[in-house]
């Protein structure tokens, strides 16, 4: 029997004035319940005798800031049963995208709510400000700090597979309700992750089916459901997933919106760990295996063990990329490695 996942760790009565340090660098996921309980959209999402009623009242309240945005709507047929994933073969998807107007895409969704197997309706991350203007003004939160990206995410009942995301990501329910299963970082082979330049949305994503996990494949994600974690939110509830931490989210109403955002703890100029896989994956992968340790020693040295001792022997002042980087090294750095790929 599949074991179930551990309830998220909760805090209840938290303000947006009691996001610390305590919260925002949390290695662990925190839910946070009423978190953005304030915010009109909230108020909007919770308005209705039932979910369609409810549906309607978020509905009218996106549309509010609607001004010719034109979003990319990910388009699936009912059969898919909401789950934004592969074809059968891995070589395509079971979904269309397409570009549409927002206001569209709401229209669609609409005319959806009373539909018990609907197709699949989902706008994934989308910029707030670009495509609801003024609505980022309505619904606030103080980050401090933090440089962060706000996005929204419309939809009915569909299911993302498990994924991770470098930044740390802060996701606020404003309509409906989500269901978050996670995963910690250590449990990346358990998961059995698809390919990793060709996936569904971004980022790899697992392959095992939540609704249906197919032991027989897959069996060591018994062992990932020992370590899984899952919350299910309300409208004003949000969720602190740290970054590179697996999730799986489900939306389980006929209208649903999650607004994010999402921000690093790295300075901007540092690059994007999964650009360095893909190149160890070209250069190193392949190696005999006395070349492929000797690569691995390099790399404990420098980068996964790396201290004040690691290049000491080196005069400050002639230490280049073992030196401290910096806007202006990252930049250099950069150059040196496009030049060498494009030899």
């Amino acid at each position: 029997m599949l074991p179930s996942a551990k309830p998220v760790r909760e805090l209840r009565g938290i303000t947006p004035s009691d996001l610390g340090e305590e919260v925002l660098t949390s290695t662990q996921p925190l839910v946070l319940r009423g978190l953005v309980s304030h915010w009109p959209a909230v108020q909007a999402g919770r308005n209705g005798a039932d979910g369609i009623a409810r549906a309607a009242s978020a509905d009218a309240y996106l549309r509010r800031f609607y001004r010719d945005a034109t979003v990319v709507a990910m388009l699936g047929n009912p059969g898919i049963g909401g789950r934004i994933f592969y074809n059968e073969d891995l070589d395509g998807f079971n979904f269309a995208s397409v570009h549409a107007r927002l206001d569209h895409v709401l229209m669609e969704l609409a005319g959806q709510r009373d539909n018990p197997h609907p197709p699949a309706i989902y706008v994934g991350s989308t910029t707030v400000d670009a495509a609801l203007p003024g609505y980022s003004g309505e619904n606030t939160l103080d980050l401090g700090q933090r440089n962060a990206l706000m996005s929204i995410w419309i939809g009915n009942q569909v299911r993302i597979p498990a994924h991770y995301d470098l930044p740390d990501n802060l996701a606020c329910v404003a309509a409906g309700r989500r269901r978050f299963t996670l995963f910690p970082p250590n449990q990346l082979e358990n998961l059995y992750v698809g390919p990793l330049d060709f996936t569904p949305a971004g980022q790899p994503v697992s392959l095992v089916d939540l609704h249906q996990p197919d032991l027989e494949r897959f069996p060591r994600f018994s062992e990932a459901m020992r370590h899984a974690q899952s919350a299910e939110l309300e409208p004003g509830d949000a969720i602190f997933i740290p970054s590179m931490w697996w999730h799986h989210v489900e939306a389980l109403e006929c209208f649903n919106v999650l607004v994010n955002y999402w921000w690093r703890q790295s300075p901007a100029y540092m690059d994007a760990p999964a650009n360095a896989l893909l190149l160890s994956l070209l250069s190193i992968r392949d190696l005999p295996p006395e070349q492929r340790n000797a690569w691995q020693e390099i790399f404990r040295h420098y980068v996964f063990e790396a201290d004040e001792q690691t290049s000491a022997h080196i005069p400050a002042n002639a230490r280049r990329a073992l030196g401290p980087i910096d806007d202006n090294a990252a930049r250099m750095l950069r150059a040196q490695l496009l030049k060498k790929i494009n030899r």
